[in-house]
This record gives C-alpha cells, sequence and structure tokens, in this order.
C-alpha cells in the first residue's frame, strides 16, 4: 500500500470516534431544546462536523479517484477468476478443515487438510467465551 493510502485509511479510521462523540453530543442538545431554535451544543456540533467535512474532502476526493484507478483490473480479476473461484467453494466444503494456503517456492500453491488430531485440538467456533 503506498503510503498516502495508507493515511487516508488512518484518517476515515480516525474518523469515526469524532463522528459519534458529535453525534453523542448532539443527540441530548436537540431533546432539551424546547423553543424550536438551535442550542448552543447543536450548533457546535454542526460546525463540528462541517469543518470535519471540509478537511476530509481532498481525502475523499482522493480515496474515489483510487476507486475509479481500480475498477478495471478487479472487474478483471473478477471475470478471470470468478468461476475457478467458484468451483473451488463448491469442491471445498468446509474450510475449517484446511490449513490456511502455502506456496511453494516453485510457486505452486497447496491446500493441507487438517488431520483428526488437529481438529480436535481447535475450540469450536460456536462455544461461549468466558471473558
Amino acid at each position: 500500500m503506498r503510503p498516502e493510502r495508507a493515511y487516508i485509511a488512518t484518517m476515515m479510521k480516525n474518523m469515526v470516534i469524532p463522528l459519534v462523540a458529535a453525534a453523542t453530543i448532539a443527540a441530548p442538545g436537540a431533546a432539551q431544546d424546547t423553543d424550536g431554535g438551535f442550542n448552543l451544543m447543536e450548533e457546535g456540533a454542526k460546525l463540528f462536523l462541517r469543518g470535519l467535512m471540509e478537511e476530509m474532502e481532498p481525502a475523499l476526493d482522493e480515496l474515489q479517484g483510487l476507486a475509479e484507478e481500480m475498477e478495471p483490473a478487479l472487474r478483471d480479476f473478477a471475470q478471470t477468476m470468478g468461476p475457478h473461484l467458484r468451483d473451488l467453494a463448491r469442491q471445498v466444503e468446509d474450510w475449517t478443515a484446511y490449513h490456511p494456503p502455502e506456496i511453494l517456492p516453485n510457486g505452486d500453491i497447496i491446500l493441507r487438510r487438517k488431520t483428526d488430531e488437529e481438529r480436535a485440538i481447535e475450540p469450536d467456533p460456536e462455544s461461549e467465551i468466558e471473558l
């Protein structure tokens, strides 16, 4: 991943907390407002979100450009590999019965089936986890 793409992804992830905080702040303010006008909390949240959107606009534009740049390659991948991946999915009934794929030095990719002992060691994914 190019550094600017990593930066955009990090920025997008870091936006979630301020957006949730602003929504949390604005909701009680809107509930307390009885005269029909905007109170200071709500106005502050709007200004904060407006500033955040202005700050994020260049990054979002770059993200859209990246998506448009990648679209032809993803379409080609889906058209080329889609039928083969469907066939593989039909042949492999239970993916948990296999180890992760391995790439051999000659470029071959293999899927090793887990032994009964290896499968017995793994915890049941539907069992509860005590915290």
